[in-house]
């Protein structure tokens, strides 16, 4: 299908465009190459994002190609939030108001959002649609994309609109005050950002997440071989982090709760390695720059995976039922999760820690 340039939004005043998708955080990072590009190509358009409560802070981190923020209440059919059906009408009707030149619909293969963003009343409403009904979507809707990375299948819609692509980099932009405030979270914590190694164990779903006595034995040998560790995330995970430093024989220091999200990134940015799940965490290491090994459990690694991957390798075991959908895992041990051991991670970890030869190495003990 021949791209549609987008032209007609060249009005005497800057054009509006909304982006629907309201997904979690590590989606919308996939999402900055669009935005990124949409900005270079529209300097003066004002870009409204249309997510879940908790992206207000991401349009506002993002201000260089995110002008506002409107919250979506959520609906049926879309599971990241409980919907709030009697706000309905009050969004759509602020979004009508608002006018929008182009609706861009970033959110999944559009079949159960595609209507969303058409009531959105934009000029023009432009996205993807499942391969079954991209005929009747009309001509600015293009087919979804199977088993590319997501990245890769959002900027899709940039080749779509018919203007240039600015990379398929990440970012993640960390302040000033945030490398401040981690710089003193680590002193207080007598952390090494030369030595330190990040450890998070934590994601949305028990289905997502390797075993915690495994992330806690991981942990061990690290420090065994002279490196710091420090436990990573949300107030929310304290327990699970506990849990893990509970099942260490070595030290590790608790941050769970301790730094927000930009304090987070700051940490990241400074750190020498982290090890996580596939979630969140794993595309802010990539927005900073941060070596990773990520562990998929259950997640569709073709879509979620980092694109570079020497800088970002991925453990994962091939399972009939990957893609899991549950939020806890149905199979007796969990078996996506179990089948990646702990001496792989280690060995891959110890490899992106001798790596990163920009960053020197402290001495190492021998292995317990």
């Amino acid at each position: 299908m021949a791209a549609l340039p987008v032209e007609p939004m060249n009005h005497e005043r800057a054009p509006r465009i909304a982006v629907f998708r309201a997904l979690q955080l590590g989606d919308l990072l996939c999402a900055v190459p669009v935005l990124r590009a949409l900005r270079h190509a529209h300097p003066r358009a004002h870009v409204t994002l249309i997510g879940l409560p908790s992206s207000s802070a991401f349009a506002r981190r993002f201000d260089r190609y995110v002008d506002d923020w409107l919250g979506f209440p959520g609906a049926a059919g879309l599971p990241e939030q409980s919907p709030e059906g009697v706000r309905l009408p009050e969004f759509f009707a602020e979004a009508r108001a608002r006018r929008f030149d182009l609706a861009l619909q970033l959110h999944g293969s559009g079949e159960r959002t595609n209507g969303i963003v058409r009531m959105i009343g934009a000029k023009r409403s432009c996205g993807f649609a499942p391969e079954h009904g991209v005929e009747s979507a009309g001509d600015d809707f293009v087919r979804w994309p199977e088993e590319i990375s997501e990245i890769e299948r959002l900027l899709r819609i940039v080749d779509h609109l018919g203007i240039e692509r600015r990379g398929s980099e990440l970012e993640f932009p960390v302040s000033d005050d945030e490398r401040r405030s981690w710089r003193r979270i680590a002193q207080r914590r007598s952390l090494d950002p030369q030595r330190l190694v990040l450890v998070h164990p934590g994601a949305r779903f028990a289905s997502r997440r390797w075993p915690v006595g495994r992330f806690a034995e991981l942990a061990d040998r690290l420090v065994s071989r002279g490196w710091q560790v420090a436990i990573t995330g949300t107030a929310d995970e304290r327990a699970l982090a506990a849990s893990m430093r509970a099942s260490m024989r070595m030290q590790a220091a608790d941050l769970s709760g301790a730094t927000g999200l930009g304090e987070l990134g700051a940490a990241l940015e400074s750190c020498r390695l982290l090890v996580c799940n596939d979630t969140g965490v794993s595309h802010v290491a990539v927005g900073v720059g941060t070596r990773s090994v990520v562990v998929a459990s259950g997640s569709e690694i073709r879509r979620w995976r980092p694109l570079d991957r020497r800088l970002h390798p991925m453990l994962a075991v091939d399972m009939d039922c990957r893609p899991c959908a549950h939020p806890s895992c149905p199979r007796v041990g969990h078996p996506c999760a179990t089948a990646v051991g702990v001496d792989a991670v280690f060995e891959l970890a110890l490899h992106q820690l001798t790596a990163g030869a920009s960053r020197p190495s402290p001495a190492l003990a021998p292995a317990a």
